[in-house]
């Protein structure tokens, strides 16, 4: 008799939530009027995010090879969204910081994501969005310590939002 696998686990609908999360945010700037890709707008979201960041760093932390990347700081720049400037401590690296001309841009971003949340959050309460989103960032940090290697103990895997 073939393993049955449960679909409802933590692992497999996070797994559901980002993939439908990313597809819905990609229809919705190509919808938009925002004229960058669904890439390019992530890409400026975690410069933004960051306040200047390395080029690995941000191809990391979007799971693309950085050639890809690549080609989406070549559009940011030449729309001057972004600026890629020499790292202080690396010179053969190179830092993407924002520019002021993004802020528009930002802000069109800022509200579509918004406007999706709020459908994909409809049906829950604020306390409960609150709750989901402390425990989320329980999760990603927990995560963290184990791409990191870093052993978990009780003190550092205690959830934010309490006793169980």
């Amino acid at each position: 008799m073939p393993v049955k696998l449960e679909s409802d686990t933590i692992g497999m609908l996070l797994t559901d939530v980002s993939r439908l999360l990313r597809g819905a945010f990609d229809r919705r700037i190509n919808a938009s009027d925002i004229e960058l890709t669904p890439g390019e707008a992530r890409t400026l979201i975690q410069v933004a995010l960051a306040g200047g960041i390395k080029q690995a760093d941000i191809a990391t932390k979007l799971g693309i090879e950085p050639m890809t990347l690549s080609a989406y700081l070549d559009r940011l720049e030449a729309l001057a969204l972004v600026r890629r400037i020499p790292d202080p401590c690396d010179r053969r690296a190179k830092n993407v910081v924002i520019t002021n001309a993004a802020d528009p841009v930002l802000t069109a971003i800022r509200a579509e994501v918004h406007d999706l949340m709020e459908q994909v959050a409809s049906g829950l309460e604020p306390s409960a969005r609150e709750m989901m989103r402390l425990s989320l960032q329980t999760l990603r940090d927990n995560l963290q310590q184990i791409d990191r290697g870093t052993p978990m103990t009780e003190k550092n895997s205690v959830s934010k939002t309490g006793p169980d």
